[in-house]
């Protein structure tokens, strides 16, 4: 942990909670070169495991916070799942994935894994970042100057001025209770008891479920394998069922066992975190509120089934850190913070839409979903086609297609895929030290994707010297054709211009290499690299 310093009387941007999207968000700033100070109520990492399944544009965020490849070698990857009714299986999905992807669809790792190799990397710009551990914001003050947050410490009150202060400080926000804000949405009854226990195993790492089984009749039970021989287990619980008695020893041992005997893992184990979690689909209307915005649980909750949680809040993070350095860095009016509120809270609106459905179906909420469940599980035995159904719609970037930030799309183009206001695709290329992968030059500028078939124009490489980025897209560069073929390129000789934005979103494309309507795109979103 960092050695306790003192507080400073005014910072540029003040992160309250230092779990894992309050710890990138740090991270992501300070790669622009912007001094945060974060403030931790807790004294360390979390315990127990949490969030653990870390989709693979959370990877390429953490990477970007410089934590990607500490996450790469302790985390499990993994591609697919299986289902169970009873004891036969309903479902085997897969997620798309090929051997030329930069990562995994999905690893599972800890959350404080994840915590702790973001603050390794925090620990190496400490003159940008600090986290004061043991810290709690108590108190906040807006006007028409730097925000004002009281600080309790372990030395007493103290009052920090921020000229931004983002809120990651959980579902229960100090902040957001002090601005006197409101979730919308719902709250669901069903309850799962979520367990950590200890056991080695030889099974592949996939994501598990079973409706039904007969080691917890009546009940729905996940499995995922983590790292270090951890076995993470969610059950539900019955309506009738008593909260604190589901978590003690005596009633959450019997029923792992009986499982664990079930599917024939017979290793000795240990019970080593037991929590409880019911599932919420809730979301500010706006995040932000002046000078003071939300990030992750603070601004949304979402269900677990489907894994959109962290990897939401993750790319908060992402989407927040460009559009706060442009603006501190005078390159950008505070207009552009309006647009982390409309992308974020459409994404967040999204993801509650999916999970609400997962959530129906894990844990019905009343005897119409039980019984159409108990269908559809039936069916799915004999039905491949009623299988997708069952499959519970894993985590994958929002779209913004309607967000004020993106430009135009001119001229013809073959792939919806690098449409404006979708994700930046990947591919695999090549250039003069070797093989990369385009997303590892997405994350801090703005770069322009020009797409060749000769020499490159002066104007065109002139962009550099405007603040964009250039990547040339030679065909000789895209052995494999798959950038031309994901950003809509493929026939021969076409040229193009595709403008990704710092978060690896596509802002807009043009045909040919004129250069001049790349700058005018910038400008007229006010927007100065």
């Amino acid at each position: 942990m960092d050695a306790p310093l003192p507080l400073p009387d005014e910072v540029p941007v003040l992160i309250a909670g230092g779990g894992p999207v309050g710890l990138t968000l740090a991270a992501l700033l300070a790669r622009h070169g912007i001094r945060t100070l974060v403030v931790e109520a807790d004294a360390g990492y979390c315990t127990g495991s949490r969030a653990i399944c870390i989709s693979r544009r959370s990877q390429e965020i953490l990477w970007n916070a410089g934590a990607g490849a500490a996450l790469a070698a302790k985390a499990l990857p993994w591609t697919g799942g299986r289902s169970y009714w009873r004891n036969a299986e309903v479902l085997h999905f897969q997620m798309p994935h090929e051997p030329t992807q930069r990562f995994a669809p999905m690893v599972n790792i800890q959350q404080y894994h994840v915590e702790a190799f973001v603050h390794q990397a925090l620990q190496q710009v400490p003159q940008l970042a600090q986290v004061a551990w043991g810290n709690r914001v108590v108190r906040v003050e807006t006007g028409t100057g730097p925000v004002a947050v009281e600080v309790e410490t372990p030395e007493g009150p103290r009052q920090v001025r921020a000229r931004y202060l983002v809120a990651c400080d959980g579902g229960r926000s100090t902040v957001r209770e002090q601005l006197g804000l409101q979730f919308e949405g719902t709250q669901y009854e069903g309850r799962y008891v979520i367990v950590d226990i200890v056991q080695k195993t030889q099974r592949p790492v996939e994501r598990l479920a079973w409706f039904d089984p007969p080691s917890n009749p009546g009940s729905t039970l996940l499995m995922h394998r983590q790292p270090d021989d951890v076995w993470r287990i969610d059950y539900q619980l019955r309506d009738d069922e008593d909260a604190v008695a589901a978590l003690l020893p005596e009633n959450i041992l019997p029923r792992v066992q009986s499982h664990l005997q079930m599917i024939g893992e017979t290793a000795p184990w240990e019970l080593l975190w037991a929590s409880m979690y019911n599932a919420k689909c809730l979301t500010l209307p706006s995040y932000r509120q002046g000078p003071v915005l939300f990030a992750g649980d603070a601004a949304h909750l979402v269900p677990i089934f489907g894994v959109r949680g962290l990897n939401s809040g993750l790319d908060d993070a992402a989407n927040l850190a460009w559009k706060l350095a442009m603006v501190l860095d005078e390159n950008a009016g505070e207009g552009l913070l309006d647009s982390y509120s409309t992308e974020r809270v459409h994404a967040a609106r999204e993801n509650i839409a999916y999970g609400a459905k997962s959530t129906e179906f894990m844990a019905p909420p009343d005897f119409a979903f039980r019984l159409m469940r108990e269908a559809t599980l039936h069916l799915a035995l004999d039905e491949p086609a009623v299988q997708s159904l069952i499959n519970p719609r894993q985590s994958a970037p929002v779209a913004y297609d309607d967000t004020p930030l993106n430009g135009p799309e001119q001229g013809a183009w073959s792939s919806l895929l690098a449409a404006p206001g979708r994700p930046a695709p990947e591919a695999l290329l090549q250039g003069a030290q070797g093989g990369f992968h385009l997303t590892q030059v997405f994350g801090t500028d703005f770069v322009c994707l020009v797409f060749a078939d000769g020499a490159l124009p002066a104007a065109v490489a002139g962009l550099a010297a405007q603040g964009v980025g250039v990547v040339e897209i030679a065909p000789e560069a895209d052995p494999l054709g798959q950038a031309r073929e994901r950003y809509g390129l493929a026939e021969p000789g076409a040229t193009g211009l595709v403008l990704v934005r710092p978060d690896g979103y596509v802002m807009a494309r043009w045909r040919g290499l004129d250069p001049a309507p790349v700058l005018a795109c910038l400008r007229d979103k006010g927007l100065q690299p």
